[in-house]
């Protein structure tokens, strides 16, 4: 079967308009928190075609997950399932306030399972690999997924629970793990540790060929980056994600400091919730670039006297993939002297209702 990550656009636009009506018929009217969103927002569903009308779905956003379970304790009216059917328990690291507990069933676990799998493949990590995973194994969603879905793809995953970082790495060494999955600091503490510890045994010496990280920015912070891809001798692949679904995007191997949505389980939508603004684009271009306005310093002046100050913007560019010309599996950039170049970008925007 072919992967998602495959598909051409009119393929993959189908695939996501068809999921996201299954979705929503299968949820209303048997999960009470969307059920009252959908009301509230005059939605029939019978009437809407996905991915034309994602603009007509009401935000959900965390602090509404929490509202709900704290007036419907312990799990909140978000459940689609019989209480029963219920078998996993996760909950969010609370860095911001009160966690979010997430419960799951087989069939919504495997969904996060698949959207691992996708971080793995765009990391060329399969079968004959030896994955380290050097994380406790608590009720933070972490690397649990990351772990079951290595083990259903052929990987052999290892545990790291409960030890100190001076046995994980030895326990690295021993058994020869070839693919090590932790936050960017801890990769920074293991290599810190090891330099101090065995001086004359290289950790960019061992069996390590990549680090997955996640749950912190360094991994596309290009200084975090470059320093632990030194100390370790290996490849960063940067992913992030929510308890709530698994992984979002994953970096691929062929062009590091990416993030790709995972479009065959998500779709990205561009709003802004002040005015109802949407963003729409469909192109005949591969790859669209996302520049975040992270150096805007308030030294431009925009319409009526805006001040643009640090990511008060974003820029959406459409564009082949970085570096198509060294990447022979990547479309092709290269223009004989008798081919012409067409291509064609639509930007719609709308107001969401």
């Amino acid at each position: 079967m072919m992967t998602a990550e495959r598909l051409d656009r009119d393929a993959l636009t189908a695939v996501q308009g068809r999921r996201l009506t299954e979705l929503v018929s299968a949820i209303y009217r048997r999960n009470t928190f969307y059920t009252r969103k959908f009301d509230d927002a005059g939605l029939v569903l019978e009437r809407l075609q996905f991915p034309r009308d994602l603009e007509r779905l009401p935000l959900t956003t965390k602090a509404e997950l929490n509202a709900d379970q704290a007036a419907n304790p312990p799990w909140g009216t978000a459940l689609t399932e019989p209480l029963e059917r219920y078998t996993r328990y996760c909950q969010t690291s609370s860095t911001t306030g009160r966690p979010l507990r997430w419960i799951d069933t087989n069939e919504s676990w495997q969904f996060l399972l698949d959207c691992w799998k996708a971080v793995y493949r765009g990391a060329r990590v399969g079968p004959g690999d030896r994955v380290f995973f050097p994380f406790s194994f608590g009720p933070f969603l972490g690397f649990w997924a990351g772990f079951e879905a290595g083990t259903q793809m052929g990987l052999h995953c290892i545990p790291g629970g409960g030890m100190s970082s001076q046995i994980r790495l030895a326990l690295i060494e021993s058994v020869g793990a070839t693919v090590v999955c932790c936050t960017p600091t801890y990769a920074l503490r293991l290599a810190e540790i090891a330099e101090h510890e065995h001086p004359l045994r290289p950790l960019a010496e061992s069996t390590v060929r990549l680090l997955i990280v996640a749950g912190e920015p360094g991994g596309s912070i290009p200084p975090t980056r470059e320093r632990i891809e030194r100390n370790w001798g290996a490849r960063v692949i940067d992913h992030h994600g929510l308890t709530e679904v698994g992984p979002v995007s994953f970096e691929c191997w062929e062009a590091p400091g990416y993030l790709h949505v995972n479009e065959g389980q998500f779709i990205a939508e561009v709003l802004d919730p002040a005015s109802g603004r949407t963003l729409d684009i469909s192109t005949t271009q591969p790859g669209l670039q996302f520049f975040t306005g992270n150096k805007l310093d308030g030294s431009i002046t925009g319409k009526a006297g805006h001040v643009y100050n640090k990511r008060f913007g974003l820029c959406l560019e459409t564009q082949h993939f970085p570096d198509s010309p060294n990447k022979a599996n990547f479309p092709t950039t290269i223009l004989r002297p008798d081919e012409k170049y067409n291509s064609r970008t639509v930007f719609a925007f709308g107001v969401s209702k």
